[in-house]
């Protein structure tokens, strides 16, 4: 099976996510008006400029070529670590480069100073706030009582409990002044957000833990999360005391309503998934995607799709082969005290390399920020011999799952992907392409070249 086409594919799905051309195609400015798909916003003064995400620097550069500089107000682009080599060049520019998925001492400055530019936003001005996937840790401020080693460790719960990206941002909104809307309640002008969505179905009070959006979920929701997660009575004390104060009513909800904020989603994983599918078919396979809203513990929704995979290999069903499947979503991984290393989109390639031992298939499950977990790859590239080349290699797959520890059996036989960071995050993805007969020419035993 040609890896080239593997390569195309995943290229093609990062390409569509771009977040400097996703702003081009929404985002006008004539006559002292902006256009945004078909609102027009208009009697404003400056312009001030927010973006935080690891597609920060992409979005920002797009919308400083649009702004005036005449309009232009306070910039501030806060991004990962490693990703401010592709921000605009300006010397008035304040850049800050963060922690993620753990935030620091960086996420807490760009957190306060994000606050800052929010309440010198004027009554005719406009906060232009470009947001994406990374930015509930690149961006943090804690309510007053939390320290920001409470908040880290309230974070690390979460992420090895199993609590999917909905869980994690629920608790997240409720520990934070910026996040579940306060951030644009603290602007007195008009805001606008466009997003790179990273959660799935593109909820948008859960990209970035809804800095701009009105917030359904509430303190007791947030306790819930952490009851039922198995953490309440491990989180950091003040942590614990701000959502009991946020349940009694003695600490303000997160608003349910803000009249000044104007959110569009201009970019996710839909568009990227619908993008690889449509490429597939122009190379002459038959392609579908399967779903968007794919979610679980990777090690085991990576079996079911594993069946799909050998369904089209064996019996030409629901696609004839040659086919391309594409599937997205965010899978999480339960770590517990495990100690493994590897990510939710390693773990999951190494699950269905066991199911899919003997087909002509390739699968590449990987991350479209490039960072998988925290590790220095984006995922895992599989197919039906990566089984019996584990094996040979004396890894015991059964036992790497039981211990999270994907990354090193992967690496031992040059099946990780690494793309470098791509400047977008738009969920995780999953690639598979099945052939017409035979096994594969094992696509899984290099590393692939960097795609940025």
């Amino acid at each position: 099976m040609n890896c080239e086409l593997v390569d195309i594919l995943i290229k093609t799905a990062i390409q569509s996510a771009d977040p400097y051309l996703a702003v081009k195609r929404v985002f006008d400015y004539k006559n002292r008006a902006f256009f945004i798909e078909g609102r027009t916003f208009k009697s404003w003064d400056r312009v001030h400029v927010l973006a935080i995400g690891k597609a920060a620097c992409g979005m920002a550069k797009a919308a400083l070529e649009t702004i005036p500089r005449e309009v232009l107000g306070e910039v501030l682009i806060v991004t990962k670590y490693g990703y401010a080599e592709n921000c605009p060049n300006q010397e008035e520019l304040k850049i800050l480069e963060a922690g993620h998925p753990i935030p620091d001492e960086n996420s807490l400055l760009a957190g306060r100073l994000g606050l800052k530019l929010a309440k010198k936003v004027g009554k005719n001005d406009i906060l232009l706030a470009l947001i994406s996937g990374g930015g509930s840790a690149l961006f943090v401020y804690p309510i007053k009582g939390i320290s920001l080693e409470d908040l880290i460790r309230t974070n690390e719960l979460l992420m090895k409990s199993g609590a999917n990206i909905y869980e994690i941002n629920t608790v997240r909104k409720h520990i934070s002044r910026v996040k579940g809307g306060r951030l644009a309640k603290a602007v007195k002008g008009t805001v606008i957000g466009l997003m790179v969505s990273d959660v799935v179905g593109d909820d948008p009070s859960f990209i970035a833990s809804g800095l701009t959006v009105p917030d359904p979920t509430t303190y007791r929701d947030a306790y819930e999360v952490l009851v039922k997660r198995g953490i309440w009575e491990k989180l950091p004390e003040s942590v614990r005391k701000v959502i009991e104060g946020g349940m009694r009513g003695e600490i303000d909800e997160t608003p349910k309503e803000l009249k000044n904020a104007h959110n569009f989603i201009i970019a996710g994983n839909s568009k990227a998934c619908e993008a690889v599918a449509k490429k597939a078919q122009k190379l002459s396979f038959n392609s579908t995607v399967m779903t968007t809203t794919l979610e679980g513990e990777a090690r085991e929704i990576a079996l079911a799709v594993g069946s799909i995979v050998e369904e089209v290999a064996k019996h030409n069903r629901p696609l004839k082969k040659p086919a391309v499947l594409v599937f997205g979503g965010e899978w999480t991984v339960t770590v517990g005290d495990a100690g493994g290393l590897g990510g939710p989109n390693q773990e999951f390639a190494l699950s269905i390399a066991r199911k899919i031992a003997g087909l002509n298939a390739v699968v590449v499950a990987f991350d479209t920020d490039g960072t998988d977990g925290p590790t220095d790859a984006a995922g895992g590239i599989v197919d039906g011999k990566t089984l019996e080349r584990l094996e040979k290699a004396g890894i015991d797959v059964d036992e790497a799952l039981r211990n999270h520890d994907s990354y090193r059996a992967l690496k031992r036989v040059g099946a990780l992907l690494k793309t470098g960071p791509t400047g977008t995050n738009v969920n995780s993805m999953v690639i598979a392409v099945v052939g017409e007969s035979g096994v594969s020419e094992s696509a899984g035993t290099r590393q692939l070249p960097e795609l940025r």
